[in-house]
């Protein structure tokens, strides 16, 4: 066994999360004015300022009577590794935002051993066009590669650029590196996510496995990846910051 398979197996086991005027219009009535002109002026004055504001009024990016589209984008966190199709965590999720009374789908871009790279080589098409925001879940296959916190964290990046280029906002969901990697490698790779969260202006899920990490009820038996169990901790941990990145979507003016 290689010592990063052993690395792998010992994951989930040694990784120790701590936790986070009115105003008078027009000129006076004299004694050839009815009224009705000074109404007349007023509507026009009103209607011109409506339309000037506009630009300016914020209305929900999601399509007139459809729901909020957010993609998944991810790992096999995200993929549901070893999970029947209704037990992945974008499932899973969409269906307890619908509980709580979203108007939302949750579309499932998940790829198993994907990496931060691999992300963004897919993001473009994983990504479609009509997507009203993204769940952005990548960095743990960096991690366990022992890939430089750089290269993880300028990949990250790149997907952010991309998908703020396309005017489709992003809540970025956090990792963080087990313990047996090195203090100074954990430190380095911990600080990716809330660094890019403050850079970019992202809505921020600090640690995507938080409340299930060393538990073997919510893991499969390779103590890396959560069960039905495990998801469902997830998406309800989970629910409460994607529903404020919903209501960030919907302030969010029309491009």
């Amino acid at each position: 066994m290689t010592s990063m398979a052993r690395e792998v197996l010992t994951w989930g086991r040694s990784w120790l999360y701590r936790p986070r005027v009115h105003r008078d219009m027009g000129p006076a009535l004299g004694p050839r004015h009815d009224g009705r002109g000074v109404f007349r002026r007023t509507a026009l004055y009103a209607a011109a300022l409506a339309l000037l504001m506009v630009p300016f009024m914020t209305v929900s990016r999601a399509a007139p009577g459809g729901p909020i589209k957010l993609v998944a984008l991810g790992d096999s966190l995200t993929a549901g590794y070893r999970l029947p199709a209704d037990a992945a965590f974008p499932t899973v999720l969409e269906r307890l935002l619908k509980a709580r009374g979203q108007d939302v789908t949750v579309a499932n871009a998940g790829v198993s051993g994907d990496t931060a790279t691999g992300g963004l080589d897919r993001v473009d098409w994983s990504v479609p066009d009509g997507t009203t925001g993204v769940i952005l879940e990548l960095g743990a296959n960096d991690m366990l590669r022992g890939t430089d916190p750089k290269v993880t964290e300028g990949a990250l990046a790149a997907i952010i650029e991309r998908l703020k280029a396309r005017g489709i906002p992003v809540l970025l969901a956090g990792m963080q590196a087990a313990p047996n990697l090195g203090p100074d490698y954990k430190a380095r790779f911990d600080a990716i996510y809330p660094a890019l969260a403050e850079r970019y202006g992202l809505t921020l899920y600090p640690f995507f496995l938080d409340g299930i990490i060393g538990d073997r009820a919510q893991h499969l038996d390779d103590m890396i990846h959560p069960n039905r169990q495990g998801v469902e901790t997830i998406a309800a941990r989970m629910a409460p910051t994607v529903e404020a990145f919903l209501d960030r979507i919907r302030q969010q003016p029309v491009r």
